[in-house]
């Protein structure tokens, strides 16, 4: 579905109008290949410019097509979809319009919109740059929650249950989402620092390098959180292989223990002449026996710490 937006110096929000004009921002959200076929029409690109646009998959970069920018990006979504933490998110500028792209919901621009950011939709380089400093906040942003969350479960490492297992596998396979993701940004982020891409006044180039230092901090933040990650996995294994070693440990002593009683049971119980058998009261101290020795056993295996 498309949306058209326009924001000038006298708006104070973003306002819907229902034709493309000079100047406005072009939002096509769940994006189809109709709104493709219709953004193609408005920028004179061609489909297989833009069809990537609509793969979930599509790794960030920056191209420049005729007299075009065409960015390709990822932004987190709130929620998994499809195995994927994040999802394309395409930015085109053109001399008219500057267009995005969302093959899915676009929690991103909602929120974006929602700020009342002090800026117009004419001065495409400076949106431009908003939109990549937003999709990095929400990167710190959701970097930070994984953080927090690791963190509780380190404090409850006592207290290991396999859900706290899966937790922990997906906040991984998250945050590599996120890693793979910032990586090919920041790319992005120094080819158009370049200048190469698109012009830039003095104060947007300060601007962009800020953005770019916020986006080396979330890819470090991301990598550090990963390797405590991979620590609280090792100190899982740890945990849990102590825990089996002492199960068994339990098990194996209990089972020798129990043996003695049994043999003995075992021996008298066949068709043989045995000591006592003729004592009327061979039954109760044969069980006076078996428990003195089971509980000599059991002192044994407590003194050399075996239980």
């Amino acid at each position: 579905m498309i949306t058209i937006y326009s924001k000038t110096d006298i708006d104070d929000d973003f306002q819907v109008i229902h034709a493309p004009e000079d100047g406005c921002w072009i939002h096509a959200d769940r994006a189809t290949i109709e709104d493709i076929h219709q953004i193609t029409k408005l920028t004179g690109l061609q489909y297989s410019d833009l069809r990537d646009a609509l793969d979930k998959y599509e790794i960030p970069r920056i191209e420049k097509i005729s007299e075009n920018i065409v960015v390709f990006t990822r932004h987190p979504i709130p929620t998994r979809e499809s195995g994927l933490f994040t999802t394309t998110f395409t930015i085109i500028l053109t001399k008219k319009y500057f267009i995005t792209i969302c093959p899915t919901f676009s929690s991103l621009v909602q929120s974006f919109i929602s700020q009342k950011p002090k800026l117009t939709t004419y001065q495409s380089s400076k949106f431009l740059i908003y939109i990549l400093l937003k999709i990095t906040q929400e990167y710190t942003l959701q970097i930070k929650q994984i953080r927090s969350n690791v963190l509780k479960q380190e404090k409850e490492i006592n207290h290991i249950e396999s859900e706290d297992i899966t937790n922990l596998t997906i906040n991984e396979e998250n945050l590599n989402q996120y890693l793979s993701s910032l990586v090919p940004i920041r790319n992005v982020l120094e080819a158009i620092t370049s200048g190469k891409y698109t012009i830039l006044h003095e104060k947007d180039q300060d601007l962009l390098e800020d953005l770019l230092n916020a986006s080396l901090q979330s890819e470090d933040l991301c990598a550090i959180n990963l390797r405590s990650i991979r620590s609280l996995r090792d100190s899982y294994q740890i945990i849990f292989t102590n825990q089996l070693n002492k199960t068994i440990k339990l098990l194996t002593g209990l089972t020798i223990i129990l043996s003695i009683p049994t043999m003995i049971a075992s021996l008298y119980g066949m068709n043989v002449k045995l000591p006592m058998e003729k004592n009327p009261f061979a039954f109760g101290i044969l069980f006076i026996f078996i428990l003195v020795i089971s509980f000599l056993s059991y002192y044994v295996f407590q003194r050399r710490r075996w239980l």
